[in-house]
């Protein structure tokens, strides 16, 4: 009998310890491509609202891969006694929702070159949760008027011809917020494009002949198949584009 009961006791700590591993793991979300904040509340039935608050999110602005608190526990953590920043904290940054390299040049006191040059970048496009090194020793920096050399596009794991057409984030009946939920009216400085899913997975880093780097942002009720609508902050640049043939670069 002794032994009996050392058996179920055993058993019954490992169900428990099973049930506390399966409710930790249903406390976050990794959010997927695709994904809104308000498709994952109406998955866990909470509010939009509640997953803003859980996680410190000041937009509807998320991206794959972030991982999300979906319940107001996961969101708790004990707290932490204050400690001195270190060297290596205060040499890197990580990029929030709304942050430009010029806002964040002047925070740091730096230029928006040496951000570019410690940390390898080609155009101004940064996104939430990118780990940014803010001090740096030195790096090449761009002559001026450089002799013509032959120009390269970036490494991609597909590429094709699309039909290009534009956008902007005043049209008539535009809320200015994505599919994906970015706020173009807010953040006019990105590079956004609206695709046909099947074709282009929302979320993925893209090459646009003639636009530059983007990212597939958005969607729109014409945009099927190969087309797409390249967005841009004024509607003069954006008829100025017009309707043409380029060549897109879904980017590794």
């Amino acid at each position: 009998m002794k032994k009996q009961i050392v058996a179920l006791t055993a058993f019954a700590g490992l169900l428990f310890g099973a049930a506390t591993s399966a409710s930790a793991a249903e406390e976050t979300y990794t959010i997927k491509s695709g994904d809104t904040l308000w498709s994952i509340s109406q998955k866990y039935n909470v509010t939009v609202q509640n997953l803003q608050d859980w996680n410190n999110l000041s937009s509807d602005l998320i991206y794959p891969n972030q991982k999300l608190a979906i319940e107001a526990s996961a969101a708790k953590a004990p707290a932490q006694p204050a400690q001195k920043p270190s060297k290596s904290d205060a040499s890197s940054y990580t990029v929030k929702s709304g942050d430009t390299l010029y806002r964040i040049s002047v925070n740091h006191g730096v230029t928006v070159a040496d951000l570019k040059g410690w940390n390898g970048l080609s155009s101004d496009l940064i996104f939430p949760g990118q780990v940014l090194a803010v001090q740096g020793g030195s790096y090449t920096k761009p002559v001026s008027n450089p002799a013509p050399a032959k120009q390269t596009s970036p490494e991609a794991v597909k590429e094709f011809k699309v039909e290009a057409t534009a956008y902007t984030a005043y049209c008539s009946g535009c809320s200015g917020v994505t599919a994906t939920g970015i706020d173009l009216r807010a953040n006019p400085h990105l590079k956004v494009i609206a695709v046909d899913p099947k074709v282009i997975p929302l979320g993925s880093r893209v090459w646009v002949e003639g636009y530059g780097e983007a990212i597939a942002g958005d969607t729109g009720g014409a945009i099927k198949g190969n087309k797409i609508d390249v967005f841009f902050p004024s509607q003069s640049d954006a008829l100025n584009w017009g309707r043409k043939t380029v060549t897109v670069k879904i980017l590794k």
